[in-house]
């Protein structure tokens, strides 16, 4: 048995990886885990990786009111260390942060929260971002039955090798035996 596969019921243990059998011959897509399927010490790779654009960068940066002449102004970012606009580091954190959601978080109930967050390499427009994320522990909740807290870190790298975030995060997860799935279709 493939270990996503533990504890499900018989018949969702048959066919794909990261589907489930919901019928003859048809499957559905899953969508993160649950607290009983996350076993600390897992590395996941995320792809697809994402390339970073200048778009990104100058729509971010309006949107989050960030208008430093360093991340908008092409005249002004020329003229400085690094000859270019820099991408700001809330567009990283956001593409790389939002590249593992489906399958860390994709059942999560709640993010708690974002811890020790380094930015160690800057980013240009035209790179491209990778991302990988080690589950770093996990527990039940003490104050709501059915759900667990699960840690993880993250890395975002360059697709050179050059690592331009880091971060900590954790969040609520469903048990399966909590879980929505069939009320809701997923």
């Amino acid at each position: 048995m493939r270990p996503e596969q533990e504890g499900r019921p018989a018949a969702d243990r048959s066919g794909p990886t990261g589907y489930r059998l919901v019928g003859e011959n048809r499957y559905r897509e899953q969508v993160g885990f649950y607290y009983d399927e996350i076993v600390v010490g897992t590395v996941i790779e995320h792809r697809p990786g994402r390339t970073v654009t200048e778009m990104d960068n100058v729509l971010m940066s309006m949107l989050s009111m960030n208008a430093s002449p360093l991340h908008i102004d092409g005249a002004y970012a020329a003229a400085g260390r690094w000859g270019r606009p820099l991408v700001s580091s809330l567009v990283t954190l956001s593409i790389v942060g939002g590249m593992t959601a489906r399958s860390t978080s994709g059942r999560a109930i709640a993010n708690l929260g974002w811890d020790r967050i380094h930015l160690p390499h800057p980013v240009f427009a035209g790179d491209t971002l990778y991302a990988e994320t080690e589950v770093t522990a996990k527990r039940l909740s003490a104050s709501r039955p059915g759900e667990g807290i699960v840690s993880c870190r993250t890395t975002g790298r360059k697709a050179t090798g050059e690592v331009v975030v880091t971060f900590e995060r954790s969040f609520l997860v469903p048990t399966e035996e909590s879980g929505i799935d069939d009320r809701t279709g997923y």
